[in-house]
This record gives C-alpha cells, sequence and structure tokens, in this order.
C-alpha cells in the first residue's frame, strides 16, 4: 500500500515555475479533454504574462514536502456586480480525497468575499467523469442552479452551481 499523501502545507500564488506543475494536474486527472488542457494553460499564461490583468487570479497548493499539489484559477465575471466565476480547480491523482481541493475552494471563496463577491458560479459537465466535482460541489454547499442539455454534446448537459455569500 502506497503512502498517504503528505498533508497540505498551505496555498499561495501561482507563479511562473509552477505552470509545468499545473500541465501534468489538468492532464493527470483524467477527465478533461485535449482542448479543456489547452484553456486551463492558456489561462495561467495570462496570468502568468500580464501582471497588471484582473481578470484571472490563480493559486497552487502545496503538500508539506513543497510537491504542487492542485490549482484553482477565478475572476469577477464582466459586467457584473460581485458575482465571480470559478474556471479552474483540480487536484493532482495521488493528492485527491485529502482536503486539498476543499482547501482551495475555501481560498477561492475568501477572496471573492474580501472582493465583495456575492456570489461564485461553476460551470461543469454532467459526463460520468466528472460525477465526483459534481458531488464534491455539492459537498461544499453548491447548488445546482442551470442545466442546460445537451450543451457540450449530445448527451453531455452544462452543469452550473452557484454558492452565494452575504454582504
Amino acid at each position: 500500500m502506497p503512502s498517504p499523501e503528505p498533508p497540505s502545507a498551505g496555498i499561495r500564488t501561482l507563479v511562473a515555475a509552477d505552470r509545468e506543475a499545473v500541465a501534468v494536474i489538468v492532464t493527470g486527472v483524467g477527465n478533461f479533454s485535449p482542448e479543456e488542457i489547452q484553456c486551463a494553460l492558456e489561462l495561467v499564461d495570462i496570468y502568468l504574462g500580464n501582471p497588471e490583468q484582473k481578470d484571472y487570479h490563480a493559486v497552487v497548493a502545496e503538500n508539506a514536502l513543497g510537491v504542487v499539489s492542485g490549482y484553482a484559477c477565478w475572476g469577477p465575471t464582466p459586467m457584473t456586480q460581485g458575482t465571480f466565476d470559478l474556471y479552474w480547480i483540480a487536484t493532482r491523482p495521488g493528492a485527491q480525497g485529502q482536503g486539498t481541493g476543499r482547501a482551495l475552494m475555501n481560498y477561492v471563496e475568501s477572496e471573492v468575499q474580501q472582493r465583495a463577491g456575492r456570489l461564485l458560479v461553476i460551470e461543469t459537465s454532467s459526463k460520468d467523469s466528472y460525477a465526483g466535482a459534481v458531488r464534491f460541489y455539492r459537498r461544499l454547499g453548491y447548488q445546482e442552479s442551470a442545466r442546460i442539455v445537451d450543451f457540450y454534446h449530445p448527451g453531455d448537459d452544462r452543469l452550473i452551481f452557484v454558492k452565494r455569500f452575504r454582504p
């Protein structure tokens, strides 16, 4: 039996040296398509390449050994007041189920609220490979607010989850 993953040591801002670790994470999760992986990395590149931009925020979770075990990317939703989107969250397969995703979500929710956020929106797929993500969001108190049937492909609905924060 393999040793358990070392516990999370903390969450910090994503830096250029983390890009490869994020690429390994989004590729290793196994449910993202090549197009989704490309999109995730494009947002990382925008975040890293333009420190003045305010559309995207990104952080990584490190374990006690300093290994990047997860990441999240979020930002304000254009043309809204206090609404934010979670664009990406992923945990390295060996670190799943050990609190990394929850720690990342707690961090994102705190940051959203510090920025006067009142609503955090998450979009995901209804494919079986995303069932774990759907359960995760529900456990964290997110409510399914909308479903667009056959959005991505026939049989693959777009699910929209929302969590509201008090002002």
